[in-house]
């Protein structure tokens, strides 16, 4: 199993949500965020005066899967997040030791 992180840009979560949905993704977890990266902020001007915004928003998505859903959830991931400008995000992909579903006691693949 692998966990699958991804921080992305807020405006494409719902692009993101519907290309997991097609196929066959059926939940996951989304924080709202901010951080930076390599740009370290930017500048912004509000009523005249410049600001320098050092932590942009950001979306974390996290999505437990099989081993053999990986490749497709990490490509569904990148296309629909993509922008093709600097601070689109990154994903990360976790080796997952277990998923233990509460209600039934469920271990591994099937809990998941």
């Amino acid at each position: 199993m692998k966990l699958i992180i991804a921080l992305i840009k807020p405006f494409k979560l719902d692009a993101v949500r519907e290309a997991l949905g097609a196929i066959g993704v059926e939940g996951m977890i989304v924080d709202e965020m901010k951080g930076f990266g390599r740009q370290k902020g930017h500048t912004e001007v509000f009523r005249g005066t410049e600001y320098e915004v050092e932590f942009v928003p950001r979306v974390r998505l996290e999505v437990a899967v099989g081993d053999e859903q990986k490749d497709a959830v990490v490509d569904a991931i990148l296309k629909a997040a993509r922008t093709g400008s600097v601070g689109d995000g990154r994903v990360f992909v976790v080796p997952l030791e277990d998923a233990i579903r509460i209600t039934t006691g469920q271990h591994g693949d099937s809990a998941l």
